[in-house]
């Protein structure tokens, strides 16, 4: 998994899987917006009310001031929440 670091130009940083990057924009999915304190950092999901169907989300490199490489301990932490695609059934089933 492809995660990096990324600045946006309104002072957000946020770690995402990047999918994608081309000239003018990068494609990511499971952004996770960094949230600093006193003595740590901690997460939270950056586009909220996000399609389930349709994760991804392009963001302009005009809106970019850096992308860099993150922790290997974040990185661990986030392929841990992300790295299981594991898909449950929407409804119970009996199965017999």
């Amino acid at each position: 998994m492809n995660c990096k670091l990324i600045r946006i130009v309104t002072g957000e940083e946020i770690i995402a899987e990047v999918l994608e990057e081309t000239a003018s924009y990068i494609k990511i999915q499971n952004a996770l917006v960094v949230i600093p304190s006193a003595q740590n950092v901690g997460f939270a999901p950056w586009a909220t009310v996000i399609s389930k169907e349709d994760p991804e989300i392009k963001i302009q490199k005009n809106h970019i001031v850096y992308v860099v490489e993150i922790q290997e301990d974040v990185a661990n932490k986030y392929n841990e929440m992300f790295g299981s695609k594991l898909q449950l059934p929407t409804s119970k089933k009996l199965i017999m």
